[in-house]
């Protein structure tokens, strides 16, 4: 596919980086010339500088010949018209922006305004959202690394860290029926000391294993508790960081919880005791220990850094866990830092460009993927499949698991029939029809996955 990305921040650098390994054509622009030779440098792109919303600019992009425009700069209004030019002069079929300010996403007004007669931007990403929805979800899900639905939400999947005198720790995953004969759940994945092992029926799942489960979404946590203490739900939460992000999960969680919201702006900490009904807003630094203490941090079941600075959220975490909070979340953009954090006195690190990269992956996918999700800050990925087409049309239609020849490393771990939910076994046959939960361990592979899928040219 010939994708023009449109502005090579961390989110458009992230996400070249992620489809350039996949053999996607791609051309990134934007005005720093700097950061495209880094990138150049890095992978097998092709740049241009430029504003990415000129139509000079664009056709030296190739955007006459591109499948898609992705448009994420800091700024809405340019990826806006990038969309709006790209459809008016060289009728590129796929569109996507970047939208943050929420006076555009208003549902009073965004239908009117984004369509092909008006604004034609095909799909909106709103980044602060889908930062603070996969947020909720892990706040909802205690002891969890990572929460993602599939099928209408009917199944889950959850990544989370073994830890030793559990029920399957040490023990082979052949076991897992027998301890639950009620419910069939299976471990999609595990990365052992950061690299990648493909489970197997004799695997040994041993202490500090990231362990990737998939099952129906009502007995994830029963099968989750195989593999750790299960952890009381979440009571008492302190953000720290009272921007988009921190304002949002406030207002969506603050008639649950018991929150407390730090930030040091004088007139945002304004807005935000206007805004907020039952949080408490305190006006200070998250690295302030008197003011931790005052707020009996040691009482808190969940502390989550949330600023737009990596080095304050680190710093703010560090001190919370060391002043007795029960758990830190921990928003990092660099993925060095988060690397080196995650599992020691941070619990999660929470990569804004993964959450972002994820929801626009979904609209680059082919071979009839309806969801997919980037995994361990990229290295891995699930995918939603839709299956279509028939046993003389389709690979994969009419056979059963065992008979499928999917890549080294892929794990068709799930589906969904008729709103069913079923764990895939080597006997599980394929029906037109599925929605197919398949796991990447290599992200190599995703090509290989998406053609396997497809329906060969005698379908219609």
């Amino acid at each position: 596919m010939r994708i023009v990305i449109v502005g090579a921040g961390q989110v458009g650098g992230t996400l070249a980086e992620n489809l350039v390994r996949e053999k996607n054509d791609i051309t990134l622009v934007d005005i720093d010339a700097a950061r495209l030779a880094d990138l150049q440098d890095r992978f097998d792109i092709r740049t241009v500088v430029g504003v990415g919303s000129y139509p000079d600019v664009l056709f030296d992009a190739g955007i006459k010949d591109a499948d898609m425009l992705v448009a994420v700069t800091n700024s809405d209004e340019v990826n806006m018209t990038a969309c709006q030019v790209a459809y008016s002069l060289f009728n590129t079929p796929h569109r996507i922006a970047r939208i943050r300010a929420s006076n555009y996403n208003d549902p009073r007004f965004a239908t009117q305004l984004f369509n092909d007669k008006n604004m034609p931007v095909g799909v909106m990403i709103a980044p602060e959202q889908v930062v603070t929805d996969y947020i909720i979800k892990l706040v909802a899900q205690p002891g969890a690394l990572q929460v993602l639905d599939f099928a209408d939400d009917a199944i889950r999947l959850v990544g989370l860290r073994a830890v030793k005198n559990s029920p399957l720790v040490g023990q082979e995953l052949r076991t897992l029926r027998e301890h639950m004969p009620n419910v069939d759940a299976r471990v999609a994945a595990i990365f052992r000391d950061g690299k990648p092992m493909f489970p197997k029926g004799e695997t040994v799942i041993v202490d500090g294993d990231e362990v990737f489960l998939i099952a129906a979404r009502k007995n994830i946590r029963q099968v989750m508790g195989e593999l750790r203490k299960l952890e009381n739900p979440y009571q008492r939460l302190i953000i720290a960081g009272g921007g988009n992000i921190g304002f949002r999960l406030a207002k969506t969680l603050e008639h649950d919880y018991q929150i407390k919201l730090i930030e040091f702006d004088h007139p945002r900490t304004d807005f935000l005791a206007e805004h907020l009904n039952k949080t408490v807003v305190l006006r200070g630094s998250a690295t302030d220990q008197e003011l931790l203490l005052n707020e009996n941090i040691d009482k808190t079941d969940l502390f989550l850094a949330l600023t737009n600075d990596d080095e304050v959220n680190i710093m703010a975490s560090l001190l919370a866990k060391k002043l007795g909070a029960g758990k830190v979340m921990t928003l990092i953009s660099n993925p060095v830092y988060a690397d080196l954090m995650e599992g020691g006195v941070i619990d999660v690190a929470i990569s804004p460009q993964q959450a972002t990269t994820s929801s626009l992956l979904t609209h680059v996918r082919k071979g009839g993927a309806v969801s997919a999700h980037s995994l361990r800050r990229g290295a891995a990925e699930a995918i939603e499949i839709l299956v279509t087409g028939d046993a003389k049309t389709s690979n994969v239609v009419g056979r059963a698991i065992e008979d499928i020849k999917s890549p080294s490393g892929v794990t068709l771990a799930a589906l969904v029939r008729d709103g069913e939910v079923m764990i895939a076994h080597h006997d599980t046959v394929i029906e037109a029809g599925d929605h197919v939960i398949v796991f990447l361990v290599d992200k190599d592979h995703t090509r290989a996955v998406e053609k396997l899928f497809e329906p060969t040219v005698g379908f219609f």
